[in-house]
């Protein structure tokens, strides 16, 4: 099988290019392509001609997205929608990477994909677009939204909070928002499975478990071994430009229904810490 990926320098897409296996992957960046031009984007399609391609490639900032309006949909919803158009034109499947952050966050049980969708962001609205625009331009879509991703090799909560615990004595993470940490080489090989077998439609994927933000944090300040204290504090103490979801577990019954599972979130950042060479209590 043929494969284009779109955003192949990204946090998701350098896993995508380590865990794809079996298959002919073509990786591009923003310096090959960009994805805001329709005519580099059907040259691109024209010239490697694949049977699938994957958009991994957006602009993710959510906060960075509230300033920058314009650029979060040039980049997220005409990107995506070019991409769509493309592949259409060459009967190329296509999967999109969508967000939790479509949903408002006021519902208390897992997010199912059929629920009415209500962005509160700039970056939510961008990705609703899109996901609007494919549907009108593309039958042979998969739309995967996923949350919270984290992974080696560039910007991620986990990260962050590494960095931080390794200066600070103590850290107040908030611990009324609730979703599922993803983690990338899990969603790679996701992404792979679904491909092959010819997902359609929109389908939920994250690491299996919730938690909160200060679960999250806490998990990881113990399982590197570090003596930071992790402290609950609110959102409201932690005022940032874009809103954040109090509750967007995404439902895993559409990706059941392709007979795929993820590991938990716990066994994921357990190799997570393996992968940046930490020594871990996992």
């Amino acid at each position: 099988m043929r494969v284009t990926i779109f955003g192949a320098t990204g946090l998701l897409g350098k896993a995508l290019m380590r865990e794809w296996r079996g298959d002919e992957v073509v990786g591009l960046g923003s310096k090959d392509v960009d994805i805001r031009s329709q005519d580099q984007v059907a040259e691109t399609i024209r010239l490697h001609r694949p049977e699938w391609t994957v958009l991994a490639a957006a602009y993710t900032d959510v906060d960075g997205c509230e300033s920058h309006s314009q650029l979060a949909f040039d980049v997220n919803t005409h990107g995506a929608a070019n991409v769509a158009k493309a592949c259409a034109q060459g009967n190329v499947r296509f999967l999109f990477l969508s967000t939790d952050y479509v949903f408002d966050g006021t519902k208390r049980t897992p997010y199912e994909i059929d629920d009415p969708i209500s962005p509160q962001t700039v970056y939510g609205k961008s990705k609703a677009a899109a996901e609007a625009e494919i549907r009108q331009a593309h039958l042979e879509f998969c739309i995967l939204r996923t949350s919270w991703v984290f992974g080696v090799g560039g910007k991620c909560f986990p990260d962050t909070i590494l960095k931080l615990a390794a200066t600070r004595a103590q850290l107040d993470v908030v611990s009324d928002q609730r979703g599922s940490p993803t983690y990338t080489v899990d969603l790679a090989r996701t992404i792979m499975q679904l491909s092959r077998k010819d997902a359609r439609g929109i389908v939920h994927a994250t690491n299996r478990g919730n938690c909160t933000w200060f679960d999250f944090a806490t998990e990881i300040v113990a399982g590197a071994q570090l003596t930071t204290r992790v402290r609950p504090t609110s959102s409201d103490k932690f005022v940032r430009p874009a809103k954040r979801p109090e509750y967007s577990v995404l439902s895993s019954r559409s990706l059941e229904q392709y007979g795929i599972e993820l590991p938990t979130w716990q066994d994921a950042l357990g190799r997570y810490l393996a992968e940046r060479g930490l020594p871990t209590t996992r």
